[in-house]
């Protein structure tokens, strides 16, 4: 019994300083080590590429529509000078949720080869849609991209209006979050004729 136990242990002894007949297992794990550090640099690029402002925009349905409309807002241009740009709101920070925003991105490049909004009137007609889309996202995050640069604790409630001040002090006692106020803070509302505006975003 010892035997075979010692003759399977000096296999496995063997397979692992010499796994293939070409090559030592060093050998292929510190190939591996090298190839996943570029995979790795070659992927987090690509993430980091695709999440300018810049590539958001290089479709003419983006930069044509939305982005007009932007550039109009606070979130473009303010006193302070500090500009919120589009994968600010829309692409989360943290890698695990950023990759899941990405996975659903190609979701968007199916329908950019389809045309689905390549004219201004297809874009108008499928508006309410796209932005309830943006809109549920947001509530079931709790508006996690807004507070990235807005939160509660940091307000200043001296120098806000005093609409403002009971409106954010209300909200947060009901436990509102952002979107459910300010769906209109950087792009143009839907046509909303017909439409329920507490049941807009939804549930799910």
């Amino acid at each position: 019994m010892t035997s075979n136990n010692d003759s399977s242990i000096s296999r496995i002894w063997a397979i692992i300083k010499r796994p293939t007949a070409r090559y030592s297992l060093g050998t292929l794990l510190m190939g591996g080590f090298v190839a996943g550090i570029i995979f790795w640099g070659g992927f987090n690029t690509a993430m980091e590429m695709t999440n300018t402002e810049e590539f958001c925009i290089s479709c003419h349905e983006m930069r044509t529509n939305v982005y007009e409309e932007y550039k109009e807002t606070v979130h473009y241009n303010n006193r302070t000078g500090v500009r919120a740009t589009c994968p600010d709101c829309h692409v989360p920070k943290e890698w695990n949720y950023k990759v899941m925003r990405k996975i659903q991105a190609s979701n968007e490049l199916l329908h950019k080869a389809l045309g689905t909004i390549d004219t201004r009137e297809k874009f108008e007609a499928k508006r309410l849609e796209l932005a309830q889309n943006v809109w549920r996202a947001m509530k079931n995050t709790d508006s996690r991209e807004c507070r990235n640069c807005h939160d509660y604790e940091s307000m200043d409630f001296v120098d806000q209006g005093r609409r403002a001040v009971k409106q954010h002090s209300e909200g947060l006692d009901s436990g509102d979050t952002c979107i459910d106020c300010h769906k209109g803070i950087a792009h143009e509302l839907p046509n909303m004729r017909g439409v329920d505006a507490s049941a807009a975003i939804g549930d799910n």
